[in-house]
């Protein structure tokens, strides 16, 4: 157990070293009397002093090292036998071997008995104690379960046995990480490997497709559909049922489609994860959309605009009533983009509502209806209610028929503001879309405010970037000049292990945003066609998504090849 150095208490060193002053020592002591917790967790809760400065004073006081960031290095695979709820219940990590000692994290001095277990384990080396934040904790333990050599589903099928069939019906809690799952029975792994590896890979959507003699696992990465396993097929019911009660499915039923959600955790990271069964001939197809709770961020800065085009998107959100329609096909990220407006709207002052179908994430201060048309709880009846709730903003999940476009547009009329989606190509395509569903045009030009466009686009690898130069038949057809280049010349992903040779990672958008202004909305009451409205707008300075996929191509963020494939 460490020795103390010092007779001094946490607290006096906290204020000698100015983290905190005497008076919110003070304060502390006397709210310590009336709880169990510790000093310096009290002053963590309350936000008086960070969980760093109390753990340097803490290391101080028990002559131990702090270490902040500490460097995980076990290239003998050292600790692949510790159990991984182990060091999250123990909050402790052993994450260097330095001679015949291994160094633990640990972030509670007096939480020295697992240590006695450690030393069980490795009777040979002696260990010695170093003071660590949680988060650093966490983080070794996802480095530690990443660098330990992983399963492969052909391991996991070669461990496969009719008598595994037999605990298929065994649950998964919301709160259970399926890092501590390592030794359940094979098919209930094998399906843990799929979702894990998908995670990994930054998927999101796990495809598992029925053939005639073939199963086959799909990811879809970046927008695009990889094949990554191909269990044996007469595993095929015991994957799909495994799949099914996590999602508290009905695996009875296999005649009808069915929808669920599971809820887990990969590495410490809540994953939510839409299920959707299909029935096919050769049997349900399942398709899993991951949605990674943790790793969202909802910034509209950060999605793909440029300055110019966030900047007047900004002005136009901030209005205090009218529509905002965001247009696209399915999957070029429509909701992450609605998502980040209402995020940015979010405050004590506004009352926002939105109508889901599915509601994708949950934002805290923000009151989301599920549509479920099977209780007549449709898109039009949902927006009806929410208008009698004294909103400030709503947002429609998308507007599908006359009746929902009715209510949001005399909503928007009444003082509201109003988000929501539409199917189209082009933000110009929006306006004829409200006109064939059967909105009157005067009535468009009085209740929205803009269109935008958008359109995802897969980014470059940043680890295997590499500039090419273009040949002049190519920048012709583009319509870019060799004036424009950077030293003339273009970039793309040259493809490495940390892409999955792809030459991409990760997504952001380009945008088209078509504000109504008194030209257009002149073209409007005109019955002017899409085409024409949009060439108008051009004139009148609106980017179009291609020639904005194509700047950012010149700018290296992106490739033509990916914004063509696009638009």
């Amino acid at each position: 157990m460490p020795k103390i150095k010092t007779k001094k208490f946490l607290g006096e060193i906290l204020v000698e070293r100015k983290f905190i002053t005497n008076e919110e020592l003070q304060e502390a002591l006397l709210a310590q009397k009336a709880t169990p917790l510790r000093l310096g967790q009290i002053l963590i809760k309350r936000g008086i002093s960070s969980q760093e400065d109390v753990l340097t004073c803490l290391a101080e006081q028990y002559d131990m090292d702090f270490v902040p960031h500490i460097d995980f290095a076990d290239p003998e695979n050292l600790f692949s036998n510790i159990p991984v709820h182990f060091m999250k219940k123990n909050r402790m990590v052993p994450f260097k071997k330095k001679g015949d000692t291994i160094l633990v994290g640990i972030v509670d001095v007096l939480n020295i008995q697992p240590l006695d277990d450690l030393k069980m384990l490795f009777p040979v080396y002696d260990f010695l104690a170093v003071l660590t934040t949680d988060d650093e904790i966490q983080r070794i333990i996802t480095l530690h379960f990443t660098a330990m050599k992983s399963e492969s589903t052909d391991d996991v099928i070669e461990d496969l046995e009719e008598s595994d069939f037999e605990i298929l019906t065994s649950s998964i809690s919301e709160t259970q990480d399926i890092m501590d799952m390592a030794n359940e029975a094979p098919i209930i792994r094998l399906v843990n490997t799929f979702i894990k590896q998908a995670v990994t890979d930054r998927a999101s959507d796990i495809h598992v497709e029925p053939f005639e003699k073939e199963l086959t696992v799909r990811f879809r990465i970046d927008g695009i559909l990889y094949n990554m396993y191909t269990p044996p097929k007469k595993y095929q019911g015991a994957i799909i049922s495994r799949i099914k009660i996590m999602a508290n499915l009905n695996i009875a039923e296999n005649r009808l489609p069915q929808d669920g959600r599971i809820q887990l955790k990969i590495a410490g990271k809540d994953i939510d994860i839409r299920v959707s069964t299909f029935p096919t001939y050769y049997g349900e197809r399942i398709v899993l959309r991951i949605l990674n709770k943790s790793d969202m961020s909802f910034d509209l800065g950060a999605i793909g605009f440029d300055a110019h085009t966030l900047s007047e998107f900004d002005k136009l959100i901030q209005k205090t009533y009218g529509i905002v329609l965001v247009t696209g096909p399915t999957g070029s990220g429509k909701s992450t983009t609605l998502y980040s407006v209402l995020s940015k709207l979010n405050s004590d002052d506004v009352n926002i509502l939105t109508v889901e179908d599915p509601i994708e994430y949950q934002i805290p201060g923000i009151g989301q209806m599920q549509v479920k048309p099977s209780i007549n709880l449709t898109f039009a009846s949902g927006l009806r209610s929410i208008l009698r709730q004294d909103p400030d903003i709503v947002m429609v999940g998308e507007i599908r028929d006359l009746e929902t476009a009715e209510i949001a547009v005399q909503a928007a009329l009444t003082g509201h503001r109003v988000f929501s989606t539409l199917h189209t190509n082009d933000a110009a395509s929006g306006i004829t879309r409200l006109i064939d569903m059967g909105i009157e045009p005067f009535l468009i030009t009085s209740s929205v405010n803009a269109y935008l466009a958008q359109r995802l686009v897969r980014k470059i690898c940043p680890s295997c970037r590499e500039a090419y130069k273009p040949s002049p038949k190519m920048l012709a057809e583009l319509g870019i000049k060799p004036s424009q280049l950077k030293g003339g010349k273009l970039f793309r992903g040259k493809g490495c292990e940390n892409c999955l040779n792809t030459g991409y990672a990760g997504r952001l958008g380009i945008f088209e945003l078509l504000i109504l202004t008194s030209g257009v909305r002149k073209l409007i009451m005109e019955h002017a066609e899409a085409p024409l409205i949009k060439e108008f707008a051009i004139k009148e300075g609106m980017k179009a998504l291609l020639q904005d996929g194509i700047d950012k191509s010149i700018e290296g963020t992106t490739t033509v090849e990916e914004v063509l494939r696009v638009c």
